[in-house]
């Protein structure tokens, strides 16, 4: 038996779109040469030449971003202050360096919704029907992906708008069978802000809004957005690995998604 990794992570960089403008990550590159002054302030007056093959001292780099960027695992903290109120009195929500570890190394499994309109939202049918088409009986604690028509967009100009979204019901029918670590290739768990603030000017019902992340206030549970490569999986049959970055107190962790298959 072989095991094969897929790298479901989508690579940090500033010239690829995967955020909106305001929030956008700033990687500043420096070379050995730009490093010069930082190895004088432990070695004071040894100069680039001076140093071992005469290139300098280290490659470094200055990254500006939120912990929202790149692929990550958004904490039930990122969407709402408690969680758990389905089992009786609400208690805090998790930070990101709370969440069990033992949710973040799981059999997988991929729901195929690429067919869905952008902007759709996801019902529990949908699931319901996905999960019998490709034969699959959810576990508990099961990492269930979702593959949307975003995982082909990322880089363009519209990436945060495109892809369908997991409403309240769909994410509640996961939720109470066991599962607690979800993911998907587009820019948010719900469904694109652009189609949902029409409908939202069209019936004036304010609920619409992350009611997919909002339904952490029932059951909490995290996600992963901005996966990549989830074409690349089969239905089942392979576990993700998905630990975040322990950040004190945080909304989310970068981490790097990779699926592990036993072949």
């Amino acid at each position: 038996m072989t095991r094969r990794f897929v790298d479901l992570s989508i690579t940090l960089e500033n010239d690829v779109i995967s955020d909106p403008p305001f929030m956008r990550p700033k990687i500043t590159y420096e070379t050995h040469q730009d490093t010069v002054k930082e190895l004088q302030h432990f070695f004071p007056g040894v100069t680039a030449d001076q140093t071992p093959g005469g290139e300098g001292f280290a490659a470094a780099e200055w990254v500006t971003l939120t912990t929202h960027n790149g692929t990550h695992l958004d904490a039930p903290w990122h969407y709402h202050p408690t969680m758990d109120a389905r089992d009786g009195e609400p208690r805090r929500a998790i930070t990101i360096d709370e969440v069990p570890l033992d949710w973040c190394f799981r059999p997988g499994v991929k729901l195929d919704f690429r067919h869905f309109a952008d902007g759709y939202v996801v019902t529990e049918q949908d699931v319901e029907d996905e999960l019998k088409r490709i034969g699959h009986d959810l576990q508990p604690f099961d990492i269930v992906l979702v593959n949307t028509a975003a995982g082909k967009a990322l880089g363009r100009a519209d990436f945060v708008n495109v892809g369908c979204g997991m409403g309240y019901e769909a994410t509640m029918y996961l939720t109470t069978r066991g599962v607690r670590v979800t993911g998907t290739d587009a820019w948010s768990w719900d469904a694109p802000f652009i189609h949902t603030a029409e409908k939202v000017k069209a019936t004036g019902d304010t609920s619409l809004i992350w009611e997919g992340h909002k339904a952490g206030r029932d059951i909490g549970y995290c996600h992963l957005e901005k996966l990549h490569n989830l074409e690349a999986l089969p239905a089942n049959g392979f576990t993700v690995s998905c630990f975040p970055h322990k950040i004190k107190g945080a909304s989310a962790g970068w981490t790097r998604a990779v699926a592990i298959i036993e072949e």
